[in-house]
């Protein structure tokens, strides 16, 4: 009996050792991963009451057993406030824009677009919930910081990419894939179906990608880059509105023209997120972004299609708290791969948003000697928007409303300009150079946000027309010129427009966008049922006068190309963004 019972209490020991040891193992030794899903909360077993014959020792192994039970059951519940892992913070773009709500928006809000305008969206980084949680004084843990902008949902904001998952992302990498076909039909009918005056549709009557964009983010060890490529249309388009390749002997607009973003970077765990970029990035001027897909509209109003979609230098981007952005540029110049003269240009975005549905966003730009061949000439510029959602309601056919406004003044003073008013005579005359210009778009949800509607227009004043697009005149570029637009100080052009835009979304991968443009200037601008090339040349027995029929050839002088005062347009794209 007495051997029975010395075994007996043997048993008990081990048992209470072992049980003892079974609670602390998957505190003590778990990796990353179990520490990323809370363990259950452990349930005390239930001990019967001692069977008689126990001895002293046994009984107080058997307490003891249940009073670790309840402490450790007590650290678990006040321990367990989940934390986020630092794989989670996102260091894509507006834009602008883009993931879900700014990433990649560069996201990062873009205009990024990008419009490029914002993030271009962004597309903006989400640095803070990558910082680990610190102890304070007390040893208790502190929350991690809220990652900037993540705490409500932004994808209705215009300029910002509607996705809210991408997928095949990794630790390493999120791709990104877009896509942009589509076919305009211009009432004007060029002849040669050039359609000039945008910087986002260019031909009449055909079938053509604007954009092929294949690219992402990397991101490790707060190491962050971006890359996404051009193919179709804006690789020739838009290194043409740039003067700056002109200046100097390396051909620029070849060597950025398949190159939409391409920066690198680093991420500092301060305040809630610091990132520091260099190379091509998303412009924010202008609200909209450069990639169609994360607009409400497809041809935004002329202060967004006349200001930069992308900027060649440095930006830091600052976050002070979750609600907003305060980021500084150093750039080669306005929407420019190289330097117009011998100063560069300087800016800053400042974006707030205090809650889900308000973003304020300013846009300054100041000192860059921006206009090709005139060194001394200093440009200004201020863009500034506010946007709101004013309705939110999944239950109801209409679903969702908001607007959005823009306002924007500029100037230019110096190299025979006068940024507030005409003053001087003769030789020593000096005309005001300056831009002013708004546009208002109201976007209406419906469905749950499988349709969407569209109304808005703008308006522009830019006398000496130093932000207006040039017309493709027999191949003309922004460092050839034409005589047939010319963009001299004091020449006046005035402008306005007015659109709706008609959106099919089954998906949040892919629109399906129609769209109306009715568009007017003061001056005969818009491509005319002759195009902007002439194509009808006089024979070569007249005096030749200039050869712009692209060979050698003459005209009668005086001959001006067709250009009009109206253009009414209608287009169809298919968007697709991974």
């Amino acid at each position: 009996m007495r051997v029975f019972r010395r075994k007996t209490s043997f048993v008990w020991l081990v048992f209470a050792a072992l049980f003892c040891a079974s609670l602390f193992p998957s505190r003590v030794f778990a990796d990353d991963k179990n520490d990323r899903n809370p363990p259950a909360k452990a349930v005390p077993i239930k001990m019967d009451a001692p069977a008689p014959g126990l001895t002293e020792r046994e009984r107080w192994l058997l307490d003891r057993v249940e009073l670790l039970e309840k402490r450790v059951a007590d650290l678990e519940s006040k321990g367990n406030s989940p934390a986020v892992p630092a794989e989670t913070a996102s260091f894509a773009q507006p834009a602008s824009s883009t993931a879900a709500g700014l990433a990649g928006a560069e996201a990062e809000v873009s205009n990024g677009t990008a419009g490029a305008n914002v993030m271009p969206a962004e597309k903006v980084v989400a640095p803070g919930a990558a910082q680990a949680a610190e102890k304070g004084t007390s040893g208790a843990d502190k929350a991690p910081k809220g990652e900037p902008f993540a705490f409500a949902d932004f994808t209705w904001l215009n300029g910002n990419a509607r996705t809210k998952d991408t997928p095949y992302a990794t630790k390493f990498f999120t791709p990104e894939i877009r896509a942009d076909v589509d076919y305009n039909y211009s009432f004007n009918h060029p002849a040669d179906n050039t359609i000039g005056g945008s910087s986002e549709v260019f031909r009449s009557n055909e079938v053509h990608v604007t954009q092929l964009g294949v690219g992402g983010d990397f991101h490790y060890d707060n190491v962050r880059a971006r890359l996404m490529t051009q193919f179709g249309l804006y690789s020739q388009t838009t290194p043409r509105n740039d003067a700056s390749p002109a200046r100097g002997q390396w051909n620029l607009d070849n060597a950025y023209r398949y190159v939409s973003e391409a920066y690198g970077g680093y991420h500092f765990n301060a305040l809630h997120g610091i990132n520091v970029d260099a190379g091509i990035f998303m412009s924010y001027i202008g609200l909209f972004s450069y990639y169609q897909f994360d607009n409400w509209a497809y041809q935004p109003s002329y202060v967004s299609s006349n200001t930069p979609w992308f900027f060649n230098g440095v930006r830091v981007q600052i976050f002070p708290t979750e609600h907003l952005k305060i980021e500084p540029w150093f750039v080669n110049g306005w929407q420019s791969y190289g330097r117009f003269n011998n100063r560069p240009g300087f800016g800053m975005q400042i974006l707030w948003r205090p809650n889900g549905w308000l973003s304020v966003l300013g846009n300054q730009y100041a000192l860059g000697e921006d206009a090709f061949g005139a060194p001394g000439r200093v440009r200004y510029h201020t863009d500034d928007s506010i946007e709101v959602k004013y309705y939110d309601n999944q239950e109801n056919f209409l679903s969702k409303a908001a607007f959005s406004l823009t306002g924007d003044m500029g100037c230019e003073h110096g190299g025979g300009v006068s940024c507030s008013t005409n003053h001087g005579q003769g030789a020593n005359f000096h005309p005001k150079q300056s831009f002013l210009g708004f546009m208002l778009y109201n976007r209406l949800w419906f469905d749950q946000d499988k349709f969407g509607l569209t109304l808005g227009g703008g308006k522009i004043n830019n006398p000496g027309r130093y932000l207006v697009l040039l017309p493709p005149i027999n191949g003309a570029t922004a460092a050839s010129g034409t005589p047939y637009f010319t963009e001299n100080p004091g020449d006046h052009f005035k402008a306005w427009d007015i659109s709706g835009t008609f959106d099919y979304m089954p998906s949040q991968y892919i629109t399906f966008r129609w769209e109306f443009d009715h568009r007017a200037a003061n001056v005969p601008y818009f491509s005319g049922p002759g195009g902007v090339t002439p194509t009808n040349c006089p024979p070569p027995s007249f005096v030749l006068v200039e050869n712009i029929c692209g060979t050698p050839g003459s005209f009668v002088p005086g001959f001006t190309p067709d250009l009009k005062k109206i253009e009414n347009r209608i287009g169809l794209s298919i968007l697709v963004k991974f």
